[in-house]
């Protein structure tokens, strides 16, 4: 039995992700400032309805040539990172200003290849966006292009878009595109093309459908689009490819406007907890005492007061073993602190850890979103 589109609605945690096409008028060389209005409006709504949004934007060197007022053309690897230094601050202050209007904070957040690739940075980059939406701030994401080299770079904001979302653990990405979504073939010129509304799993066929890019602004493409696909629905992400090119777009989505959504088994919690349990080799083990044990069988996060012994070498988001004072496995789950300052605080009270360690860590030793438990 097919299943069937879902809702935006149905969603907790949204990634936008907007092109330079969208968002740049490339003959003027500035903002679109109605359609920018119109979606912003759109995410305000989200925002009100106690979602949280995340934003992906491009446009720094667009932006930035156009400040800087370089030539048509391609840029030079130094030039395009010198154009996106400048490109950064307007785009930056464009997306706080729209989302101002509304009440709402925005906040930047500049990212490269490592941010997503390396753990220790990896939850960094998570807790800073974890906090940002506990305060109700809009993070508006975009790859640090001052910096990152095409060796180091994710290449397309498809894909950084979906690498956020995984690492955010969103339930949903929205691509808006200058197309309306995964056609059956090239729909230019071609009456015969029909729109594919809903992917239930990417499969082979699914990839040969993808075109290139064709917009001079973009580095994307279907090909990319269908690439951050994958990452996002084997991370429990929906998906959903549509038009940007009207205004109010994610309205438009709403109401039945034509788009292509991509639908994942899991949701992001499980698939992370997945990932976890059947993946991760562990580097160390924490024994807990028998309140600690009940504690996590009841779904809470392991505190540094339950655990009475400290064993391997592991480093703050590495994976351990967690067992119960008998030795008996519990569960797994990523740990908190490096090893010696986890040596450090093992039983004493959450509130000790700032004079303990100089440092306010997290309060938990594993939280509970990073902890696997055995069913016994």
């Amino acid at each position: 039995m097919s299943r069937q589109a879902p809702a935006i609605a149905d969603f907790r945690r949204i990634v936008i992700k907007v092109g330079s096409s969208l968002l740049v008028d490339a003959e003027a060389g500035r903002v679109k400032e109605v359609w920018l209005a119109s979606l912003v409006a759109d995410v305000a709504r989200l925002h009100a309805a106690k979602r949280d949004v995340l934003i992906v934007s491009s446009g720094s060197i667009a932006l930035g040539r156009s400040v800087l007022k370089l030539p048509k053309g391609s840029l030079r690897l130094e030039d395009s990172q010198a154009a996106a230094a400048v490109g950064q601050i307007a785009l930056a202050r464009t997306w706080s200003e729209a989302l101002s209007r509304h009440g709402i904070q925005a906040g930047q957040v500049l990212v490269t290849l490592g941010d997503t690739e390396e753990r220790r940075r990896y939850l960094n980059a998570r807790s800073t966006l974890d906090k940002m939406m506990e305060w109700g701030v809009v993070p508006v994401i975009n790859e640090n292009d001052t910096v990152a080299t095409n060796e180091i770079r994710y290449g397309d904001n498809d894909r950084l878009a979906a690498r956020v979302a995984t690492m955010a653990s969103a339930d949903l990405l929205v691509l808006l595109s200058d197309i309306d979504g995964l056609y059956d073939a090239p729909p230019g010129g071609n009456a015969q093309a029909r729109l594919v509304p809903l992917v239930e799993r990417i499969t082979p066929e699914i990839e040969a459908m993808a075109g290139v890019a064709n917009s001079e602004l973009s580095r994307g493409g279907m090909q990319t689009k269908i690439e951050a696909g994958k990452i996002a629905t084997s991370s429990g992400t929906h998906m959903v490819i549509a038009s940007g090119k009207v205004e109010h777009p994610i309205t438009a989505i709403e109401d039945g406007g034509p788009c292509t959504w991509f639908l994942t088994p899991a949701n992001p919690i499980t698939s992370r907890k997945r990932w976890i349990a059947g993946t991760l080799e562990p580097r160390g083990t924490l024994t807990i005492d028998a309140g600690a044990a009940a504690a996590l069988r009841m779904g809470r996060s392991l505190l540094p007061a339950g655990v009475i012994r400290v064993d391997g070498q592991f480093s703050r988001g590495d994976a351990v073993i967690v067992r119960g004072p008998d030795t008996a496995e519990i569960g797994r789950g990523l740990v908190a602190f490096d090893v010696e300052d986890a040596e450090k605080i093992r039983g004493r009270s959450s509130s000790d850890i700032m004079s303990i360690l100089g440092y306010d860590g997290r309060v938990e030793m594993i939280h509970r979103d990073d902890l696997v438990v055995n069913r016994d």
